[in-house]
């Protein structure tokens, strides 16, 4: 199947987390964006998802393009092996280039930094910075809070639209969840910020 990506961002977390499932939903991802011929952006770490994120890519023959700032590759942090490895040198230098290299935004389980990926590129939907969608890959169950509280509770309480918790596309199935994403792409943002 083919898909109307050419890259795609992918947020996950550094760590492995506690859940087989999420580690292997980080390699499910990277072999197939690279079946589908879909060059993976990611945060160019070599360790717990993001590593087995990359490698994965790369053994089923994917372009990886990683972004890392330059305090976490002089840690040793960087993935040397990807296809691409650019050193920026903040972490928001880290999301705008990410941002500008992809078509669309995936993010699996992670941690704080994975969600300041995932609202940051919302924010910007909602600011009309770009209209790339956003998507939330809802392994084992591990998003379903969040997914309350952005459809629901935000939304009662009167702090975004129905249309701004739409942006948020959300699904437990990888290949429906990009099915998704190109039908986003397709009709645009659900709301932008107008005034």
């Amino acid at each position: 199947m083919t898909t109307g990506f050419q890259s795609l961002c992918v947020f996950c977390g550094s760590q492995p987390g506690t859940r087989p499932a999420y580690l292997e939903s980080a390699r499910a991802t990277g072999r197939l964006l690279a079946e589908r011929g879909i060059r993976l952006v990611y945060g160019g770490g070599s360790v717990g998802m993001m590593g087995a994120l990359a490698d994965a890519a790369l053994e089923a023959g994917g372009e990886v393009i990683g972004v890392i700032p330059v305090f976490l590759m002089e840690r040793e942090l960087g993935h040397k092996n990807v296809t691409r490895l650019e050193v920026v040198a903040t972490m928001l230098e880290r999301k705008k280039r990410m941002a500008e290299l992809s078509d669309a935004f995936l993010t699996l389980p992670g941690g704080i930094g994975t969600l300041d990926e995932l609202f940051e590129m919302l924010t910007w939907i909602r600011l009309a910075v770009h209209t790339k969608p956003s998507g939330l890959l809802n392994v084992a169950g591990f998003y379903d809070e969040l997914i309350a509280f952005c459809g629901k509770t935000q939304v009662e309480g009167g702090f975004i639209s129905a249309g701004d918790a739409a942006n948020l596309v959300a699904d437990k199935s990888l290949p429906t969840l990009l099915e998704k994403l190109e039908e986003a792409a397709r009709s645009g943002p659900s709301s932008l910020y107008l005034s």
